[in-house]
């Protein structure tokens, strides 16, 4: 019996000494001190509270560990004249910051804003009791990757505007990759990029064609602004926004490293419009598909109707602001300027009919 005990015991240690040896290795090359972030364009959470920060300008990707911060509960978040609080909060004006990104800890529903103020300074804040509380980014634990062939400082669209930006349009995290989406600097710019974490040297890109029906031709210049990793009949996949507003998808075992990938156009969601983010939500045993957009209301995509569309769109939708392809759903939330899931449901920042900017919870009646 006491043999028996002794090797349960050994059994328990080894298994946790395991666990901690796992989850200790995703920040075995991380440091403390100041990471050089230049700008925050768009963040995501991995395993064990690490935040990756998409930085643009800087082309680089920041991984940060927040695992020390308390689990609170948003359940009822609520905060009214957003945009001013965070002004009053930076001792600026409201036309002089920008909110670029918001995302939810899935571990521990902790939410945190990113904002871009015109000094070029980027800041984090995250959502403590109704308030917020600036995250210090001066002196924390990171890791961090520089991106291989991004999007030149000097190139420009043909408006003459600044494509840096979209050195990292869209990023996300899966099953040790980190995800993004974005600009190269090669003949078809688009691209998709996979990168080991923890960081390596190893970068793996791909760029992208699409068939854009709104401007009735394939193009290889846009980027993906928003896109989440999913399955699709039980296959994985990529589905993707892009700007005026082709929603395609991409089967993930075809985007090969160094290759030129095309995807299939499932539907077209209105010209004159951009996604802004894209999240899957789940309601009663059905999946459904939530994209937040510039000059569009929130839309909700059952993925049965997804999956069971299996054409593609190949000719002009001439018909200015027309929709085709896969059937969506208009919800009643517009002016919807960021979205990311919360626990079963859903949080929002947005724009009120009555000018008020609100960082609030969506009614998860409508996913159901």
């Amino acid at each position: 019996m006491k043999t028996l005990i002794t090797f349960i015991i050994s059994l328990i240690l080894a298994l946790f000494a395991n666990n901690a040896q796992a989850n200790s290795s995703l920040k075995a090359n991380f440091k403390t001190g100041n990471p050089g972030i230049t700008s925050i364009h768009t963040m995501t959470f991995g395993l064990e509270g690490i935040l990756f920060i998409g930085d643009s300008k800087a082309a680089q990707i920041v991984a940060i560990d927040l695992k020390e911060h308390p689990t609170l509960d948003n359940s009822k978040v609520k905060l009214d004249q957003l945009d001013k609080l965070i002004a009053d909060m930076m001792g600026t004006t409201i036309d002089q910051i920008q909110i670029t990104d918001m995302v939810v800890n899935p571990e521990n529903n902790n939410i945190y804003l990113s904002i871009n103020h015109s000094s070029g300074v980027p800041i984090l804040l995250r959502v403590e009791d109704n308030m917020l509380k600036q995250v210090p980014l001066d002196n924390v634990s990171y890791s961090k990757t520089t991106l291989q062939n991004p999007v030149t400082e000097e190139a420009e669209d043909r408006r003459g505007r600044k494509l840096r930006k979209w050195a990292v349009a869209d990023i996300k995290y899966m099953e040790g990759k980190v995800l993004l989406s974005g600009l190269s600097n090669q003949e078809f710019a688009s691209t998709f990029r996979s990168i080991d974490f923890p960081f390596n040297e190893k970068q793996n890109y791909s760029s992208l064609e699409i068939y854009h029906a709104a401007h009735g031709k394939y193009e290889t210049h846009a980027p993906i602004k928003a896109f989440i990793p999913t399955t699709i009949n039980g296959n994985p996949h990529v589905v993707a926004g892009y700007t005026c507003t082709p929603l395609v998808v991409f089967p993930m075992n075809e985007i090969k490293p160094g290759e030129h990938n095309k995807g299939r156009t499932v539907a077209e969601l209105g010209s004159g419009n951009s996604p802004v983010d894209m999240i899957e939500v789940e309601s009663e045993g059905s999946r459904y598909l939530l994209i937040a957009n510039t000059n569009r209301p929130l839309m909700k995509m059952d993925f049965k109707d997804l999956e069971a569309y299996q054409g593609a769109l190949t000719t002009p939708v001439t018909k200015k602001g027309a929709a085709v392809g896969v059937d969506y759903v208009n919800l009643p939330f517009v002016n919807v300027q960021q979205l990311d899931k919360l626990g079963d449901s859903f949080l929002i920042i947005q724009r009120e009919s009555n000018g008020n900017l609100a960082l609030k919870t969506g009614n998860s009646w409508w996913i159901k």
